[in-house]
């Protein structure tokens, strides 16, 4: 098989509209039906929604904890409303790869967090992108095993997307990642 990869020169919001279309092109081409995205304030899932109007692929946003009110990184009641109106499925959930209890005690030197900062070596955003798979697995909105396409981002919108096959948390070695599909050349 041969497959193109997108690069982008900067990272951050300016990929989000390319980012949503590549992801688009290859979940028709490839028959998901699925695609998650992460979405702190809905902005990209709102991007999302009309770019993939008119398919049969459900969007899944998923937003930060609340845990994270105080930083203002979580989803307004108001924010979630809209992204919600426009036929995204909203999860807001802890992060899949820490900020749980052994964060908690031991701060950032856990297993998770070791798994975090090898997928930062690619970029932010595939840091976020299998982070929220394996979130939205956790919670049951999509299957193990099912090829899905997965986005994340760097600050604000979106620059990365990738094709995986997710696993629960606990089985984090039979995640897989299939295709990148675009990333920042620079993460």
């Amino acid at each position: 098989m041969e497959a193109n990869i997108t690069y982008f020169e900067k990272r951050g919001k300016q990929n989000t509209e390319e980012t949503l279309r590549l992801t688009r092109k290859r979940a028709e081409e490839l028959g998901i039906k699925q695609v998650v995205l992460a979405s702190t304030h809905g902005y990209t899932a709102l991007q999302a929604a009309e770019i993939f109007k008119g398919t049969d692929i459900e969007l899944i946003a998923v937003s930060i904890s609340t845990a994270f009110d105080r930083e203002g990184w979580t989803m307004s009641a108001e924010e979630r409303r809209r992204v919600e109106q426009a036929g995204v499925r909203v999860l807001t959930t802890i992060h899949g790869l820490g900020d749980g209890v052994a964060e908690g005690l031991y701060g950032e030197h856990t297993p998770g967090s070791a798994v975090a900062y090898t997928l930062r070596l690619f970029s932010q955003g595939m840091k976020v992108a299998v982070e929220v798979a394996i979130m939205a697995l956790e919670a049951g909105l999509v299957q193990a095993g099912r090829e899905i396409v997965v986005i994340g981002g760097t600050d604000e919108g979106c620059d990365t997307a990738i094709v995986v096959r997710p696993s629960y948390a606990r089985k984090i070695k039979e995640f897989r990642i299939c295709e990148i599909l675009c990333k920042p050349r620079i993460g």
